[in-house]
C-alpha cells in the first residue's frame, strides 16, 4: 500500500474535525450584517445585570481554558504618539462558539475637538468556515464589557472583604467609561451616600456632575413608581485634587487617558479602599506594591506599560499580584482587609466577542439585520 494509500496519524487526526463538520451538513458561508451604533445600543440599553452576568461567564470560560486571546497589538505613530490603534483577536467557546477581532483607535486629541477618544468596529467569525459574518459599531460594546467587567469586579472583591459594599464612590476621570460604569453600578444595585468627582478638565467635571444629578432624578422617579429598587443616588462633590477624591472615597474608579503613572502618594491609600484600575496607567509601581491587586489575565495585564508592567520590572517579579478576578470568582485567592485592593483588567477581546455576539443574536432574532447581499462575491474555486 502506498503512501498516498494510507494517511499518517497526524492526517487523519487533522481530517477528523472536517469530517465532523461535513457529516453535520455542509458548509455554508453565511450572510454578512452591518449592525450600527443606534441597533447596538438599543441592544444593550437597559439589559446591564445580563451582560454583567455575560461577562461572568466569558470570564470563567476564559479562566477553564475554553478561549483563545492572544495578545493585542498596538499600532502607533511617530508622528502622533498620544495616539493608537488596538486589534484585539480572540476566540470563545462554549454555546457561544465565535472567533473575532476588536479594531479600537484612541485618539485623545479627538476631545479638544468635541469627538470621542475612541472608535471601533468588531467582526465576527464563523465558528465553522471562518467567514465573517457580521461588522459591529464597537466603541459601545467596549464600554459596556468595559463598565460591565468594572461592576462584576466591585461586586465580587466587595464580597472578598467581608461583603459589605462601600458607601463613597470617587470617579478619577469622567468621560464616556466613567458614564457607562456609574450606568452599570445603579443598575446593578448599587447605591452611596458620597459621589466624587475629579478630573483635569473643569468642563468634563462639571459635565460629569450634571449627568450625576439628571440620573438621580431618573433613578428617584423610577423608585418611586416602583420600577426601580434601587439606585447610586448620594451627595455630589467636585473636588479639584486628587487627593481629596481620593482620600474620601471607599470605592475609586481610574477611568482616564494617562499614559505614564500620576498618582504616586501611598499614603493616599492609607484607608484600604478598593480601586478599580480601569485606566491601568494612573498608579505609581509603589502604590500596586503596597496592595493586594488582581487582574483579568496574568500575561496581557503586565505589558505595554502599565503599571502592573512597571511594578514587575521595579521588582523583577509577580509576587505583587493576587490572582485574577476568575480566581476571586473561584474562591482560590483570599482578599485582605488591611491593605488597598486594586482591579486592573486590561481588558481580553473575549469579552468583546461575548456581548458583541449577544447583540448579533438579538438583532437576528427581532429581524432587523441588515445584510449586504453578495458581499461575498468569489465563492467557486474555479469560476
Amino acid at each position: 500500500m502506498t503512501a498516498v494509500d494510507s494517511p499518517a496519524p497526524d492526517s487523519l487526526a487533522a481530517e477528523a474535525p472536517a469530517a465532523e463538520a461535513l457529516a453535520s451538513g455542509p458548509l455554508m458561508v453565511p450572510p454578512f450584517a452591518v449592525i450600527p451604533g443606534a441597533q447596538v445600543r438599543r441592544v444593550l440599553a437597559g439589559h446591564e445585570k445580563q451582560i454583567v452576568e455575560l461577562v461572568e461567564a466569558t470570564y470563567r470560560l476564559h479562566g477553564a481554558g475554553d478561549s483563545v486571546n492572544p495578545p493585542s497589538y498596538f499600532l502607533r505613530f511617530p508622528d502622533r504618539p498620544a495616539s493608537r490603534i488596538i486589534a484585539l483577536p480572540a476566540s470563545i467557546g462554549g454555546e457561544l462558539r465565535v472567533d473575532g477581532l476588536k479594531w479600537i483607535s484612541s485618539f485623545p486629541e479627538n476631545v479638544a475637538a468635541g469627538l470621542p477618544r475612541a472608535s471601533a468596529v468588531l467582526i465576527l467569525n464563523d465558528h465553522d468556515t471562518g467567514y465573517p459574518f457580521a461588522c459591529l459599531e464597537s466603541s459601545i460594546i467596549s464600554a459596556t464589557r468595559t463598565a460591565a467587567s468594572a461592576a462584576l469586579a466591585a461586586d465580587w472583591l466587595s464580597r472578598g472583604r467581608g461583603g459589605k459594599r462601600p458607601a463613597r464612590i470617587g470617579f478619577f476621570g469622567v468621560g464616556l467609561i466613567a458614564r457607562y460604569i456609574h450606568t452599570f453600578l445603579a443598575a446593578t444595585g448599587w447605591s452611596f451616600d458620597e459621589i466624587g468627582v475629579h478630573d483635569l478638565s473643569a468642563g468634563s467635571a462639571a459635565g460629569f456632575r450634571g449627568y450625576l444629578e439628571q440620573s438621580a432624578a431618573q433613578q428617584s422617579a423610577a423608585q418611586q413608581s416602583g420600577t426601580q429598587e434601587s439606585g447610586t443616588g448620594g451627595r455630589i462633590t467636585v473636588h479639584d485634587r486628587a487627593e481629596d477624591l481620593i482620600r474620601s472615597s471607599d470605592l475609586v474608579v481610574f477611568a482616564t487617558v494617562a499614559g505614564q503613572p500620576h498618582v504616586r502618594e501611598v499614603s493616599w491609600f492609607e484607608h484600604n479602599p478598593l480601586v478599580l484600575h480601569v485606566s491601568l496607567r494612573d498608579l505609581a509601581p509603589e502604590i500596586l506594591l503596597a496592595s493586594a491587586n488582581v487582574v483579568d489575565d496574568v500575561e496581557h495585564c503586565l505589558k505595554a506599560g502599565t503599571s502592573p508592567h512597571l511594578a514587575e520590572q521595579l521588582t523583577g517579579n509577580r509576587d505583587f499580584l493576587l490572582g485574577t478576578l476568575d480566581d476571586v470568582i473561584a474562591g482560590r485567592v483570599t482578599l485582605p482587609a488591611d491593605r488597598p485592593v486594586v482591579f486592573s483588567p486590561f481588558g481580553l477581546g473575549v469579552l468583546d466577542l461575548a456581548v458583541g455576539k449577544y447583540v448579533y443574536d438579538e438583532v437576528a432574532r427581532s429581524g432587523e439585520l441588515h445584510v449586504i447581499d453578495e458581499f461575498f462575491h468569489e465563492l467557486r474555486r474555479y469560476g
